[in-house]
């Protein structure tokens, strides 16, 4: 039963040196293509596929460098050049047969693209200022952020709490006011989701503060009155 074990056997070394040799040429020369995709669609990764009368070939790069390039066609599936495992020498050879159709397919893409830009437009149309808008915006959110920052202050000393929160009804609409140390934290409109008018973030649209600036005097009003009424409880006591 052991008289077989005598038997040589033989190395694959050449044939595994010839396929490093092979795919080592493939990278070199297939991260040329994966540069000049890289340039051509404008990132730093990306895939693409270019069909034979074979199958087709999958190029996927990263900084320029292959991640793989893969070879689908007539029963053959391999990765000629990839990050996880060489491959089978006779796979690699089934694919190295279209190579050159590979190339020649990236290369009439290439030629594809000469020219397509020639009739693109140059002379652009000039692009409206924000600033009339912005200065607008940033001249009505001030006088109100001084108002709110106000009545910040009078509830600080009213409430004798450092943060809190006033709101009042105007029309249709929910106004709250939060505010945190005599200074306004936030000023909205709608409730939880709406709108708001004062933010430690972001201004609000144009349109959003154009739908309700008119209503702030309103809100002001709901302020004055909330004010006069505790005056008017403190008028009462007597000592």
């Amino acid at each position: 039963m052991t008289a077989g074990l005598d038997a040589d056997v033989v190395g694959a070394d050449a044939a595994a040196d010839r396929r490093d040799e092979v795919v080592a040429e493939v990278t070199d020369h297939a991260g040329r293509i994966a540069r000049e995709l890289a340039r051509l669609q404008g990132g730093d990764y990306g895939q693409r596929e270019f069909d034979t009368d074979r199958g087709t070939w999958t190029l996927k790069y990263e900084a320029g460098d292959v991640q793989y390039l893969r070879f689908e066609g007539r029963g053959a599936d391999v990765y000629v050049v990839s990050t996880q495992q060489p491959p089978d020498p006779e796979d690699l050879a089934a694919a190295m047969a279209d190579y050159d159709a590979f190339v020649e397919s990236f290369n009439e893409y290439v030629r594809s693209l000469d020219g397509v830009l020639d009739d693109a437009a140059d002379d652009l149309p000039e692009i409206e200022s924000v600033d009339s808008v912005v200065e607008a915006r940033e001249r009505i959110l001030s006088r109100m952020r001084e108002a709110c920052d106000g009545m910040a202050q009078q509830l600080n000393r009213v409430e004798g709490n450092d943060y809190g929160t006033f709101s009042a009804r105007v029309g249709s609409s929910r106004w709250e006011l939060k505010w945190e140390e005599g200074r306004a934290s936030y000023l909205r409109v709608g409730g939880e989701g709406g709108v708001y008018l004062l933010s430690q973030y972001q201004p609000p649209a144009p349109k959003d503060l154009r739908a309700h600036a008119d209503d702030f005097a309103g809100f002001v009003d709901a302020f004055n009155e909330h004010v006069s009424e505790i005056s008017d409880s403190l008028d009462t006591v007597e000592l």
